[in-house]
């Protein structure tokens, strides 16, 4: 799966967040400096053309909502991002976080709980 810019994914976590809505209703829910409303809208097209959004006509407005789950997004970013940097391997990227000191020995000891548990 195509990874977005981080003005995509701002423009999806919106959508996510509103579940369906209009451009403006993105622009609401966004962090500031928000972008100009033309700005999220050729965004929005972009997220709708590349099959993450869909939208349904209302008079003279668009009402967009997310043809994917955030939660499906992230599995399959996650796994790209492990096959491209990692070999495929989840122990790899655990040990290079390990061993660049931004895991610790409880959050490992956490994570082997969380393996183990039936």
């Amino acid at each position: 799966m195509e990874k977005l810019s981080q003005q995509e994914e701002e423009a999806m976590q919106a959508a996510w967040q509103s579940g369906a809505g209009f451009i403006r209703d993105f622009l609401e829910l966004l962090n500031e400096p928000k972008p100009p409303y033309t700005t999220l809208a050729s965004t929005v097209k972009n997220l709708e053309n590349k099959g993450f959004l869909k939208s349904e006509k209302f008079g003279n407005s668009y009402r967009y909502t997310p043809a994917i789950k955030e939660e499906e997004y992230k599995k399959r970013f996650m796994s790209g991002f492990v096959s491209d940097y990692f070999q495929n391997s989840y122990k790899d990227l655990v040990t290079f976080f390990a061993n660049d000191k931004k895991i610790s020995a409880s959050d490992l000891k956490e994570i082997i709980k969380l393996i183990e548990k039936p």
